[in-house]
């Protein structure tokens, strides 16, 4: 079996629509796939919809997280997507989404660069608006070359020249909601140092005495010492190892099933999960 349990459609910052994302899911080889989209379900219903045969979905979210002022990444897996305290927490963090996006808009203005709310709008078609979006908007005028060279100091990073901050979810409440809505909670890129600053090792024991069910351990953003170091470390602490393609369609350079999961390690996921199940594909539509 070929699973991959981190990947974003248009419903976040992607570029696939979910219909699409199945389906590229399915051409790429896979087995599984899980629609992870960044504080939202909006995607599920569409990609469930459109399934192909010989696919199945498992329904996921990305929590935006912090932990003494550093960012982190939840993956939430098959939690019950109704349950209401869940719903609620989900809904607030997403919809400071726009405010923030909206203040980078301010700030770059201020710096010179004009970009407009209108189009970074346009390019997010809907989906949860987040930086990615705004960078595109910043390549489209050349500003950088692409939405990677967005991420710096000089421009979005965090405590970036045009970064603003947005509600988060503190990592601890965030594992609590999921396990109460039935759903398995796995630390993503826990040390993509690329990205900024990361949670220490220490924060991550403290995670998994707090019930985070697992790592990701394979991305594209983890160099094989890494990658060894982590798998020694869920070890130590019983954690479940993954691997994900963290896919976004054409936004990243990281194809789907680039990185995967262990089948044994999938089958530990789902059994542990309450909240729903995964998803055979039907044929879709």
């Amino acid at each position: 079996m070929r699973i991959d349990l981190h990947t974003h459609s248009t419903a976040s910052d992607g570029t696939d629509t979910p219909a699409e994302l199945v389906r590229n899911a399915a051409a790429a080889g896979l087995d599984v796939v899980a629609l992870t989209d960044h504080d939202g379900v909006g995607g599920h219903a569409e990609a469930i919809a459109a399934l192909p045969a010989g696919l199945t979905l498992v329904t996921g979210a990305e929590l935006s997280c912090r932990l003494d002022g550093v960012p982190l990444h939840m993956l939430a897996y098959l939690f019950d997507a109704a349950e209401p305290e869940f719903a609620r927490a989900r809904d607030f963090v997403r919809d400071d989404r726009e405010p923030r996006a909206r203040e980078m808009v301010a700030k770059l203005n201020a710096l010179g660069v004009p970009v407009t709310w209108e189009r970074v709008a346009a390019i997010a078609a809907g989906g949860a608006v987040g930086r990615p979006h705004v960078a595109a908007a910043m390549v489209e005028l050349g500003v950088v070359a692409t939405v990677s060279d967005a991420f710096t100091p000089e421009w979005l990073a965090d405590d970036g020249r045009a970064y603003a901050g947005k509600h988060e979810f503190d990592p601890f409440e965030a594992i609590r909601l999921v396990k109460a809505a039935g759903g398995v909670t796995v630390l993503a890129h826990p040390l993509a140092l690329k990205r900024g600053r990361c949670v220490s090792e220490s924060a991550i024991a403290e995670l998994a005495s707090a019930g985070l069910d697992g790592i990701e351990v394979d991305h594209m953003d983890h160099d094989a010492s890494t990658r060894a170091r982590l798998r020694g470390l869920a070890a130590e602490l019983g954690l479940l190892p993954t691997g994900s393609s963290d896919y976004h369609g054409s936004r990243k350079t990281c194809g789907l099933g680039e990185f995967t999961t262990d089948p044994e390690i999938y089958g530990e996921i789902t059994r542990r999960a309450t909240g729903a199940f995964p998803v055979p594909g039907a044929g879709g539509r």
